[in-house]
């Protein structure tokens, strides 16, 4: 349980869905573990009250929040400030409240490189497949290419959105190496056996939709690292199926809780006890997949 005071400092999650997320556990273990008088809340936040609820940061006086699915790129020209980082990202998935300056942060990257190499893959010269190019996807990718990444394809339902964001990310980077790709085209098979590295980006398999994956089994092959950034189940379809292949895998538990250790740093500035906000989310895991 966590004791709320009058002097209690809120923190929070703005997304649509939220009911899955495991961020409250994780966040409120790591401000028990530490002993601070803080509470992370999840707010289920429909894309046009978005303004409502980032005007609410201030007026309730909140140290800050994180974003997920859909405002992380909306959410961008509504602060005050913005990270060079995530503004040539063009998304933020986390606020800080700095006496009523809203600044804005991206930390999906860090944590996506993070949880990556620690599980063994380089993002150095790798070929890479991206499914996806919402926000998480924007952050992804301009890591990776940041890190050394040697192509990358941007493999999107909606040609033009994968368009849009290779235009954007080359533009900022000053090379050409990401590229557009439509999902249901030749392309897009003929990149993923080219690949080496393979991360799902969309929310096609995210619980409680379990049984859908995001491309079919058989463009999958042995020389893949697939990464699945979904976490809710710990083992998606995509990931399964995968390992049938003979595929390494890893799916988003690491990512969650490297970014949300670096937000919490963010808000308390404090060292985050990463250990501890693990074990929280893999505590919730017992629960949520009975």
């Amino acid at each position: 349980m966590v004791d709320v005071t009058g002097n209690t400092r809120i923190t929070g999650l703005f997304g649509c869905p939220v009911h899955h997320s495991q961020s409250p556990a994780m966040h409120n273990a790591a401000f028990r573990h530490l002993g601070l008088d803080f509470i992370y809340v999840p707010f289920n936040v429909q894309s046009d009250d978005l303004g409502v609820a980032v005007s609410a940061i201030r007026a309730f006086s909140m140290v800050g929040v994180n974003l997920t699915i859909p405002h992380k790129e909306q959410v961008v020209s509504l602060l005050d400030w913005v990270d060079d980082d995530a503004l040539k990202i063009g998304s933020v998935n986390t606020i800080v409240n700095d006496e009523g300056m809203l600044r804005g942060y991206s930390t999906d990257g860090y944590g996506f490189i993070e949880d990556l190499i620690s599980s063994g893959k380089s993002p150095e010269s790798a070929k890479v497949v991206v499914l996806g190019a919402g926000g998480s996807a924007r952050a992804i990718i301009f890591t990776l290419a940041r890190r050394g990444a040697a192509e990358i394809a941007v493999v999107n339902r909606t040609y033009s959105r994968a368009l849009e964001l290779t235009i954007a990310l080359n533009g900022v980077l000053g090379e050409e190496k990401i590229k557009p790709v439509a999902l249901d085209s030749d392309e897009a098979k003929q990149s993923i056996s080219a690949a080496d590295l393979l991360v799902n980006c969309t929310s096609v398999g995210m619980y409680p939709d379990t049984d859908a994956q995001p491309i079919p089994s058989d463009w999958l092959h042995d020389g893949l690292f697939v990464y699945d950034q979904i976490y809710n189940p710990a083992e998606t379809d995509l990931l399964r199926e995968a390992k049938k292949t003979g595929a390494r895998t890893a799916n988003g538990i690491g990512m969650l809780v490297h970014q949300g250790a670096r937000s919490f740093e963010l808000w308390t500035g404090q060292k985050p006890p990463v250990e501890i906000m693990k074990n929280a989310v893999l505590k919730g895991f017992n629960v949520t997949n009975r």
